[in-house]
């Protein structure tokens, strides 16, 4: 049986820094990740998306963290057609327009020299393409989906739709057969359901290493609004407890799976994961053993 790793989206999100959860005299960065990763073994770094991530960051991460952390970067905007203003690039690129095939080279470049040091010392999980609300099935759509995997041959690649098509019951079978030919992992996601935006609640596995399901709330605002009013949730026991037979299935299946909570309103996230590892812990009571991670939590 694979290994659960429970965890949120983000260790620097304003709104948990400002939450009072970081203790005094861990509040700065370095105090920040130790105490994340005391507690959890595994982050999404969604910071990736709004910025290019840098080198030297991923070496402070990889000497912050212990042995068998696991990080999952989101790629950048650019890379997964998002528009992307020009104070996100570096200085040095910010006289490109966006659709410069030169920048795009460049930023593929950099993207992939600040994963490398998560790759060697064993920390990078995945590496996160998130499609916006408009990349719908279609030919376009999977040529540049074969266009990334060729850029990122060696990457471990998770994509994540946000067009609901994709895992309707007419499509779905086809969406998965396209992310097994490219070696992808499908990535699951909790929202609410019945909205026209809400993507259907499966579990696809494409592949045999991975798996991943990112848990974004049950905002009504799901898709409009602001970013608070898009993801403010408390996921409850019961809503969470839906989710232990899905997960232990997917565990049977592949050799990891990712829990992330991005329900990311004040330390609604960190205390979402928390309540998962319980519950696995207590499901693996009481029907039998699921690796759920090393028990990072201070006693």
């Amino acid at each position: 049986m694979g290994e659960l790793l429970v965890g949120t989206c983000s260790w620097t999100d304003k709104a948990l820094v400002g939450s009072g959860w970081y203790p005094p005299g861990r509040r700065d960065a370095e105090g920040r990740l130790r105490h994340y990763a005391e507690r959890f073994p595994v982050v999404e770094v969604d910071a990736g998306y709004y910025a290019l991530p840098v080198v030297r960051n991923s070496m402070l991460w990889v000497e912050r963290t212990p042995p068998g952390f696991r990080f999952d970067v989101k790629a950048f905007s650019l890379l997964t057609g998002h528009p992307t203003r020009g104070a996100a690039l570096p200085a040095d690129l910010r006289g490109h327009g966006s659709g410069d095939p030169e920048l795009l080279d460049e930023v593929w470049r950099r993207f992939g020299a600040a994963l490398r040091p998560l790759a060697e010392a064993g920390r990078l999980g995945a590496v996160l393409f998130q499609f916006p609300p408009w990349f719908a099935p279609g030919a376009r759509a999977e040529t540049a989906l074969h266009r990334v995997r060729k850029r990122a041959p060696e990457w471990p690649l998770a994509v994540e739709f946000r067009h609901p098509d994709w895992w309707r019951d007419d499509q779905r079978g086809r969406t998965e057969a396209l992310l097994r030919d490219l070696d992808a992992t499908a990535v699951a996601v909790d929202t609410v359901p019945e909205l026209p935006t809400s993507i259907p609640p499966v579990t696809p596995v494409t592949s045999s290493e991975l798996a991943v399901v990112r848990f974004h709330g049950r905002s009504r605002s799901w898709g409009t609004g602001s970013k608070e009013d898009r993801f403010r949730h408390t996921y409850t026991q019961g809503e969470l407890s839906q989710w232990l037979p899905r997960l232990r299935t997917l565990a049977d299946r592949v050799e990891e799976v990712h829990v992330l909570f991005n329900n990311c309103c004040g330390d609604a996230a960190v205390r979402a994961a928390q309540t998962m590892r319980d519950l696995l812990a207590d499901h693996e009571r009481a029907d039998g053993p699921a690796r759920t991670g090393p028990d990072l939590t201070s006693p």
